[in-house]
């Protein structure tokens, strides 16, 4: 389990690295880079619009990966959707501006973005079922919360490779190439990636579905047809948890270095730290999944966030580092409360015959809904002076909504055991 766990925690930290720094960077150079002659907020808000993509791709990712998760077994999907990842981030940081080749660059900057979200999108399933199918029943929350403390590493990786470069750097020589240096960086991780995967063994599940010749021959056709309900629960359930998240590691990135004057530097720093905290709580909040059930975590985390929203905002609105990290580190911490379970809830809520696309495109299906449109939502209610109340509100609703959709799904703990009987939806 030890190595399983290494190898799924390993590759989701390496392609929301990708995912990542590709947020950083559109918050910080790509809109003056790729959409000259605007206005300031308006190549903010395409730079944003082009990071939307790559959540729009995501649920278009769980479909293709979770055919092949389905189909061909859990660990094809972490090679391919690994591979794609780290060679479309790579490009980016070898495609050329605006300035050199027009037009095409802002549209080749879409495309990888694109195939990003693809990547993304198949990955979280494969690991995350990975980790479960091989965990046992009274630790699953645990086992299969390493990989969803691998985003949280890689966003520490791509922005804690952004401070270096933009505490070290000119503003002149950040702007110019060393905006770069994070993205050609993807392909030396994937290679390690790559190789912390080879060895990984298919899941014990896969294998019986294998031998009782109950491969489904469609994954997505039967997923929809049969628990489509359950899809909608899950993703309106994960919404508030993808607002909460981008905007703390993204949106506020924006706007405190340029509506509040707060250094670049300061502000990842602030970042950083709070994700620094929610990754060592991670684990802690799965061990309580594993004893007092997934759901009740979800509803209390989900909740945090929706009463937390409004002090959230009113600190970050203050441009004071040590209560701007407290208002992040009260959001993720609210965040992670709910996302530590839902690697093991959302692999218990679905039949293992279906469950690679299924989960995929639930939690992927979330992150558009809550994630897409969260940087370029709230840049629009912060135009006005003033504390952006606006975006509280934006978040408080996403709470409210999450609450009722987790409370209309069912409690898995004691339910799910190693037969693979699907949880009444």
């Amino acid at each position: 389990m030890a190595r399983i766990a290494a190898a799924s925690f390993a590759g989701t930290s390496i392609e929301f690295y990708d995912f990542f720094v590709y947020g950083t960077a559109a918050a910080l150079v790509l809109g003056p880079l790729f959409f000259p002659g605007i206005s300031p907020i308006a190549g903010t808000l395409a730079a944003f619009a082009t990071y939307a993509v790559g959540f729009v791709a995501r649920p278009l990712g769980s479909v293709l990966f979770g055919r092949l998760g389905d189909r061909r077994g859990r660990r094809p999907v972490l090679v391919v959707s690994l591979l794609m990842t780290g060679v479309a981030t790579v490009l980016v940081g070898l495609l050329p501006t605006y300035d050199h080749i027009g037009p095409a660059a802002p549209i080749l900057l879409v495309l990888l973005r694109f195939l990003q979200g693809l990547g993304v999108g198949g990955e979280w399933g494969g690991a995350v079922l990975l980790a479960a199918e091989h965990a046992p029943p009274g630790r699953r929350a645990l086992w299969a919360s390493f990989p969803q403390a691998g985003p949280a590493i890689g966003f520490l990786l791509a922005n804690g490779i952004m401070l270096t470069l933009s505490g070290t750097l000119t503003d002149g020589q950040f702007h110019s190439w060393g905006w770069r240096v994070p993205f050609v960086f993807a392909g030396v991780l994937a290679a390690v990636g790559l190789m912390l995967r080879a060895s990984i063994e298919e899941t014990p599940q896969f294998r019986e579905l294998v031998a009782a010749d109950e491969i489904s021959p469609s994954p997505f056709k039967d997923v929809v047809r049969e628990q489509w309900r359950l899809i909608l629960l899950v993703a309106g359930a994960l919404t508030c948890g993808y607002v909460a998240f981008y905007l703390t590691t993204t949106w506020s990135l924006h706007y405190a270095t340029t509506r509040l004057d707060v250094g670049r530097t300061t502000m990842l720093g602030c970042i950083m730290f709070a994700v620094v905290c929610k990754a060592a709580a991670t684990p802690l909040f799965a061990l309580l999944g594993d004893r007092y059930g997934r759901r009740p975590l979800c509803v209390a985390g989900c909740a945090a966030i929706g009463v937390w929203a409004f002090p959230m905002l009113g600190l970050l609105a203050t441009g004071e580092p040590a209560w701007i990290t407290l208002a992040c580190v009260g959001t993720l911490i609210a965040f992670i409360a709910m996302f530590s379970v839902v690697g093991a809830y959302l692999c218990e809520l679905f039949e293992p015959r279906v469950r690679c696309t299924g989960a995929s495109t639930a939690y992927n299906l979330g992150g558009v809904l809550g994630g897409a449109l969260t940087p370029i939502v709230a840049t629009e209610l912060a135009r006005g002076d003033g504390t952006p109340w606006g975006v509280a509100a934006y978040l408080a609703g996403a709470a409210a909504l999450s609450v009722a959709c987790f409370t209309a799904l069912p409690e898995t703990r004691a339910v799910f055991a190693n037969e693979g009987k699907p949880v009444p939806a």
